[in-house]
């Protein structure tokens, strides 16, 4: 699938290979879909099987632990986008894939038949901590590989448009578990899914990853180095400039992606005290069209340039976040609710829909993956994973507000790298001319000139 041959193709070249390609990102998609699923599935239906791990305490204090685990979660992900970063760049990109998918499998069907606290007391709570240590770790090596994958395979000149369906199938798992959720509350009572009903996902999840696994193994296989250096930390920290950005734009959107999304179901719940199914379903359209969106934000900085993307994200973020989250939470209308959310989010598309190509683009190919996965992962389980947490930290000592205004200055820091970043057209390593480092050092010379 390589842009650089030395025969002009023929038309119907042109065509195979564009299949191929097209091919190739729908497979690593659907796998990407299914992780997502699962890792979403928990926070969707921690309303209903907090009480079986956490029997102590009012509702507040329960969610705070169950969000206390999620967070958990996402620190296994740094070690996950070291991992599987490793992996698929001296291995390939296919065979960490495959094996991410595996381990997100085996998590889920752990979660599915872990006992309850009822049945073997404190040891609960400790294996559902092991069975999200081992679905973060998944998580981890999903996010920077299938990144790193798809933006390779996408065709050039329309990169953003097609690395946007990484996230049209990570919303699309957050979607299908709010649609599990929707579907399981109108078939059964909300007795029997805090009995019982809550392993149900999870049992869906573990199954689906099989069809995944059979997906993703028929992929063409893109990178791997059997160079010494290929996926080490010595190699990456030669492009530490653009490590820190990327690091720096990605803890705030993070922290604001799972703000308006799966915290917001609990925001509805606990702050603007709108009833649970209804929540469920304000959300469940919410990410319908959040996700419905993300190709044309792709599309778009495939125009303007991913520079623009990124300063239009931050900047829009930084002035919205506080007004739109007390606007919700001093609003019980669903269709109010609705807009507002949505309003938020399409700010947060232009992050999104180009969130793997804006960082693929900053690293050579021999420690992309690596490079993607760890600053994807150290910021999203600095910021990302803990976003619950907080707020429900802020919630419970009186001081709600406070957390809007820590979102706000993340994505302030945001806006500030975003300002800084090179242009990828011209200084990435997909289709630039220069590399990212080399603009980087150009800017910090003219900055002491």
């Amino acid at each position: 699938m390589s842009d650089s041959i030395g025969i002009a193709p023929s038309a119907a070249e042109v065509a195979a290979d564009r299949r191929r390609r097209i091919k190739a990102i729908v497979g690593s998609s659907s796998g990407n879909l299914v992780e997502w699923y699962d890792f979403y599935t928990y926070a969707f239906f921690a309303l209903y099987f907090a009480p079986a791990f956490f029997p102590k305490g009012d509702p507040t204090s329960q969610l705070l632990q169950t969000a206390g685990i999620f967070a958990v979660g996402f620190f296994m992900r740094p070690i996950g986008g070291w991992l599987f970063g490793r992996i698929a760049d001296r291995v390939g990109r296919k065979t960490s894939m495959v094996i991410s998918v595996l381990m997100m499998c085996f998590g889920s069907l752990m979660i599915g038949i872990l006992p309850t606290y009822e049945t073997v007391g404190s040891l609960a709570p400790v294996l559902l901590l092991l069975a999200r240590m081992l679905q973060g770790l998944s998580v981890g090596g999903e996010y920077g590989t299938s990144a790193t994958y798809m933006s390779e395979v996408a065709i050039k000149g329309h990169r953003g448009f097609f690395a946007s369906f990484q996230y049209v199938t990570l919303i699309g798992g957050q979607l299908l578990a709010s649609l599990v959720l929707i579907t399981m509350q109108s078939v059964m009572p909300a007795e029997q899914i805090t009995a019982w009903g809550w392993r149900i996902p999870f049992f869906i999840g573990a199954a689906a990853a099989i069809v995944a696994l059979y997906l993703r193994r028929s992929l063409a296989e893109t990178g791997g180095s059997d160079k010494e250096d290929a996926g080490t930390f010595s190699e990456l920290f030669k492009h530490w400039r653009a490590f820190c950005v990327v690091l720096a734009y990605t803890a705030g959107g993070s922290l604001v992606f799972y703000t308006f999304t799966t915290y917001m179901q609990k925001y509805l719940v606990n702050t603007a005290h709108m009833d649970k199914a209804v929540a469920s379903r304000t959300m469940t359209a919410v990410l319908l069209v959040y996700m419905a969106v993300q190709p044309f934000f792709g599309w778009l900085s495939d125009r303007i340039g991913r520079k623009a993307n990124m300063i239009a994200y931050s900047g829009l973020g930084t002035l919205m976040v506080v007004p739109l989250m007390t606007a919700i939470g001093a609003n019980q209308d669903p269709y109010v609710a609705f807009g507002l959310i949505t309003l938020g989010l399409l700010a947060v598309s232009f992050y999104t829909g180009i969130s793997g190509i804006v960082k693929a683009e900053l690293f050579p190919t021999k420690v992309r993956a690596l490079g993607v996965g760890l600053s994807y992962a150290l910021a999203n389980a600095t910021f990302g994973g803990t976003a619950e947490y907080v707020a429900l930290w802020f919630k419970e000592s009186g001081m709600e507000s406070t957390f809007f205004w820590y979102v706000t200055g993340m994505l302030a820091i945001a806006f500030v790298a975003s300002l800084l970043m090179p242009n990828p057209k011209v200084h990435g390593y997909l289709d630039g001319a220069g590399t990212v480092e080399e603009a980087l050092g150009k800017k910090r010379a003219l900055a002491h000139a």
